[in-house]
Parts: structure tokens; C-alpha cells; sequence
């Protein structure tokens, strides 16, 4: 199953990390739970860079679904860079997408994913609003045309 990025999104985070020897697997790429962490970490630190912190003892974040579409595979050596988007947020949730894309091929995506956070009280998991800098994303900057077409599955 193939789930694409929304067409209009808002991209709120950019950012660089290396492409390490151990998050190869057997076969020579980089592991798929390796993109995992890498869209996490693109979360993260928007959300600190945003709010001071990802979350606090009261309430934060969870994850309630997760999805990635991998198109070709990346090897070592060198450097991603991770494009983090999000969809008009709700109350208590919003949607978050990222690229995973190699410095040295700008505009070509390797990979895309997305994941649903759920802000949730800590004492009883309940969800809670989402934090004031986050709901403003709707207010404060247009949703832009997604320029990021992924490249279509090779076919068997």
C-alpha cells in the first residue's frame, strides 16, 4: 500500500544529518527503521525549536500511526536531508510529513513518510490540546503547493 503526501502542506522545518556506517543492514542500504528515527528526529527538533521543549511532566506527544514510501535505497557515505511538513493541525492532533532527500541530489526524494501526533496528558493519556505555537501554524503561514511529487514505485 502506497499512501502519498497531502498536495498542500506547510513545510515548518529543515534540517541535515549524516548517513552513518552502522545504519546499513546486510543487504548494503540503510535499514527502513532508520527512516523512522529520522523523521522523529526532524519532529523533535522542530517542536523543541518551536516550543522550548517536546513536551513537558504534564503532556506531549504520541504517535498514533506511522507510514513511509521508500523509492530507491540509500547507502553510505553522506547526508540527508529531512523536509518536515504538517497539514492544517486540529485541536489535539496533527499530521506530520517529511522527505527524505541526499545533499547531493536536491529535489530528488529518496523516501516519504508521515506520522499522526496526538498531544496527550501524561496522568491519565487522555488528548489534550495541542500547544499554542503549533496551533498557529494555520494562522501564520499559507499551505504551500506540495512542489515534492514523489517518483512513481518501480514497477515488478
Amino acid at each position: 500500500m502506497r499512501i502519498d503526501l497531502p498536495e498542500h502542506k506547510i513545510l515548518v522545518h529543515e534540517m541535515s544529518l549524516p548517513i552513518l556506517w552502522g545504519d546499513m543492514d546486510s543487504l548494503g542500504h540503510i535499514n527502513n527503521t532508520v527512516y523512522f528515527r529520522y523523521m522523529e528526529q526532524a519532529r523533535v527538533t522542530w517542536i523543541q525549536a518551536i516550543s522550548g521543549s517536546v513536551g513537558d511532566e504534564d503532556e506531549g506527544p504520541v504517535i498514533a500511526n506511522a507510514f513511509f514510501n521508500f523509492y530507491r535505497p540509500l547507502v553510505f557515505p553522506g547526508e540527508v536531508v529531512l523536509k518536515l511538513f504538517v497539514a492544517d493541525p486540529g485541536r489535539t492532533s496533527i499530521d506530520t510529513f517529511v522527505t527524505v532527500e541526499r545533499a547531493d541530489e536536491p529535489g530528488s526524494p529518496y523516501a516519504a513518510g508521515g506520522a499522526t501526533l496526538v498531544w496527550v496528558s501524561n496522568r491519565d493519556g487522555r488528548p489534550v490540546p495541542l500547544p499554542e505555537p503549533i496551533r498557529q501554524i494555520k494562522s501564520s503561514k499559507p499551505a504551500l503547493r506540495g512542489p515534492d511529487v514523489p517518483p512513481a514505485l518501480p514497477r515488478a
